[in-house]
């Protein structure tokens, strides 16, 4: 953009006071902004100097009669900001309390609360050494911090690395006296929010080279020009949290959807993966609440925005669920054009790989187990009655047999059994065995045939050959996953498959400590290289630290892997925020469940948590209807999450889920119920092998379903059971 038109650009904060007011004032800042961006020079617009501001750049502009809107003006260049909104005495008040500057070392822009009270101590570039008064009275949000002088400093840093992780020169003072993490926490609105964030992960036990890496300036950057507001604009890190509008189509989505900040405002971190010519296929791994999602949907638009793509070509977003490829395609909708969701195909894979083989001439139906489909149970049974009682092998072992083995690897004779891998399997077979075990799958095949039927393994390798053969066309320029943990092998090399080897070809994100589906499979055994393209997000921006580490310490002592063969650990995984500890809570009976549960829900209610950011979990559908039932009779409004639906959060009631179905959601409280023995994890899964294989395989899947649901909430988590509770409370 020329320097000679008007840049306007609107912070995070300004969205987060807009969607505060009333909605009769929303209408007419909505036409304040549309206006002000239009031509922030306008005869009707009344420029007025704050007194008392500390930040001379700052300005107020009139929205109405009561409301004041306040924006960053500097005198030199053609950049306006829009910082706050609110009542005039109010809005005045913030931003006297507030600069927004030009850091000059880093060269972002950055926000952050001022004193007025007191003036801190400078120190000079030039020097290590900072001569502080013996006591150093600070005041973050009317409460005072006393630091003692012989408290030990939080951080042993010199002033140049200080700056180069963008602590303000007025700050550093400061950040020296700091002695714990609590303190740094007092006075979080004090420092710019990236040096919040790199003193928080250093104060965690995150290296410094670490930290360095993420949040330094570039050693060999320049000379930073302070006055240059245009150029901060364009700093990553300034992106975080300030962005200008493309057009007046995005600004009308901003401003419908203030809260909804991942539609706008991206990490750094985040933004380096998305917008990057990669050479090949990349994996994105990161802890629940990191924005693995996020970053795979702004991927996706930011692909399909580019000059380059090709006319006409699609990228195929997919996931495992159903229900999940819903609540993508409704997001991706909020951040794309018309144009661009044209160009984006979102999926998940069971029906992509349906429709392309119906579409490709395939008669038989595709079924699935476990109670899914009853031709699948009928066609089983007929097979098992040929099973031999003289091995004395139970009814799951063929089950895991047939899935593991016979449907993974393609096995469609005895002799291809003979040999095929059966690494993995916790009972081992001679070859007399494996021939007395094969009519049972022999005579599957046989009842899947006469039915007309086919299993979704089989599907897939269908798929998979209809793309080797080149007897389909039709192909993607790209392909996005998401989840990638919870897809099979040949689900993997389908995938692969569907995109010619490019750049940019392949975008896959995933976390295997919150794989609730399959067995864990290795990319590069199916084809998809990843050298050299392995990223990892180490932020969690949902959920407060200590949910964050209870739902975590389930899985401790667990190896998790990477997706491509390695370890992925969580000791570098990290909250910003440390919140309230969960609340754990047993009771003798279900109704005394019940009516804590009432009581805690009124509560939250007193403090402004609306019954839509409100969802209770449980293990089943059964106990789902169970507890709804509960709430019903106590008068609370409730409503069940579909599995065909998104989430309309307009609609007022409590929300029920599984702990599959709240996968990829957030809540601000999450209130998980009927954590009892038996059920959690489930009598059922945990009973339905004798193998000690598959048995710790089910355990590990019920402790990362556990994990799943306890990371989506926000900011409140409570656990509840009555009777006996689940031994996973016991951790």
């Amino acid at each position: 953009m020329s320097k000679l038109q008007p840049k306007v650009a609107l912070g995070d904060g300004f969205l987060e006071a807009f969607a505060a007011i009333p909605r009769a004032q929303q209408k007419a800042v909505m036409s304040f902004v549309s206006k002000f961006r239009a031509n922030p020079r306008a005869p009707g617009i009344n420029y007025e100097v704050i007194r008392n501001a500390r930040d001379p750049n700052f300005r107020s502009v009139r929205i109405d009669l009561n409301y004041r809107g306040i924006v960053l003006s500097p005198d030199q260049g053609n950049v306006y900001v829009l910082l706050w909104v609110d009542k005039h005495d109010d809005a005045y008040a913030w931003a006297v309390r507030h600069r927004c500057q030009i850091h000059p070392t880093t060269g972002s822009l950055q926000l952050f609360e001022v004193d007025h009270e007191i003036e801190e101590p400078e120190i000079s570039d030039g020097s290590a050494t900072v001569t502080e008064p013996a006591e150093t009275k600070i005041v973050p949000n009317s409460e005072t911090l006393q630091v003692e002088p012989s408290a030990e400093p939080l951080f042993n840093l010199d002033v140049t690395t200080l700056l180069s992780l963008g602590i303000p020169q007025e700050r550093l003072a400061l950040v020296r006296s700091i002695a714990s993490e609590q303190a740094l926490e007092k006075v979080e609105a004090r420092l710019p929010i990236e040096a919040f964030e790199a003193l928080y992960l250093l104060a965690a036990g995150t290296s410094l080279a670490d930290v360095l890496q993420e949040y330094a300036a570039p050693t060999k950057a320049g000379p930073v020009d302070i006055e240059d507001f245009e150029a901060a604009l364009e700093h990553p890190a300034t992106q975080r949290r300030f962005h200008v509008p493309e057009d007046e189509q995005e600004l009308g989505r901003m401003l419908n959807a203030p809260l909804e900040r991942w539609r706008v405002f991206l990490h750094p971190s985040q933004r380096k993966l998305v917008e990057r010519k990669w050479s090949g296929p990349v994996r994105v791994l990161g802890g629940a609440g990191t924005g693995k999602t996020v970053v795979a949907m702004h991927r996706a638009r930011w692909l399909v925005s580019q000059s380059n793509w090709l006319k006409g070509a699609r990228l195929l977003f997919t996931t495992f669920t159903s229900n999940l490829a819903l609540d993508i395609a409704d997001n991706l909708r909020k951040i794309c054009t018309p144009e661009q969701m044209r160009r984006i195909e979102v999926i998940n894979l069971d029906a992509w790989v349906s429709q392309f083989v119906k579409r490709n001439g395939y008669q038989s139906s595709i079924i699935y187990p476990g109670g899914r489909d009853k031709n699948y149970e009928r066609c089983w049974s007929q097979a098992m009655a040929l099973a031999s009682g003289e091995l004395g092998l139970p009814d799951s072992f063929y089950q895991e047999e047939w899935q593991r083995v016979i449907l993974s690897q393609q096995v469609r004779s005895r002799k291809e059994y003979f040999s095929a891998s059966r690494i993995g399997r916790g009972v081992a077979l001679n070859r007399r065995q494996r021939a007395d075990i094969w009519p049972v799958f022999e005579e599957m095949r046989e009842q899947l045939a006469r039915g007309g039927f086919v299993t979704a393994e089989d599907a897939v390798h269908y798929a998979l050959e209809l793309l080797n053969q080149g007897d389909d066309k039709r192909s993607y320029h790209a392909v996005v996953v998401d989840e990638g943990q919870d897809f099979s092998a040949e689900a993997l090399s389908l995938l692969r498959a569907l995109v010619p080897e490019h750049d940019n070809d392949l975008f896959i994100v995933g976390d295997a400590h919150q794989r609730i589906y399959q067995r864990k499979t290795s990319l590069k055994q199916c084809g998809i290289n990843i050298i050299g393209r392995g990223r990892k997000l180490k932020i969690n921006y949902r959920t407060t630290e200590l949910i964050r580490r209870y739902a975590t310490a389930l899985l401790e002592g667990v190896e998790v892997d990477d997706l491509d063969g390695g370890l992925d650990g969580t000791q570098d995984y990290r909250s910003l925020v440390l919140g309230q500890a969960p609340v754990v809570q047993n009771h003798v009976d279900m109704a005394s469940e019940g009516q804590w549960l009432v009581q805690q829900i009124e509560q939250l209610q007193s403090v402004g948590v609306p019954l839509s950011e409100i969802c209770i979990v449980a293990r089943t559908n059964r106990l789902c209807s169970d507890y709804e039932a509960v709430l019903q009779s106590h008068g609370l409004l409730t409503h069940t999450l579909s599995r065909q639906k998104t989430d309309d959060r307009s609609q007022e009631g409590v929300r029920f889920a599984t702990m599959h179905r709240v996968k990829g959601l957030e809540f601000r409280c999450v209130m998980m119920v009927g954590i009892n023995d038996g059920v959690v994890p489930l009598g059922v899964a945990m009973k339905s092998s004798q193998d000690v294989v598959e048995q710790r395989l089910t355990d590990l899947n019920e402790r990362a379903l556990f994990h799943v649901a306890a990371t989506r909430a926000v900011r409140y988590l409570y656990i509840s059971s009555h009777g006996i509770p689940s031994e996973y409370l016991k951790v």
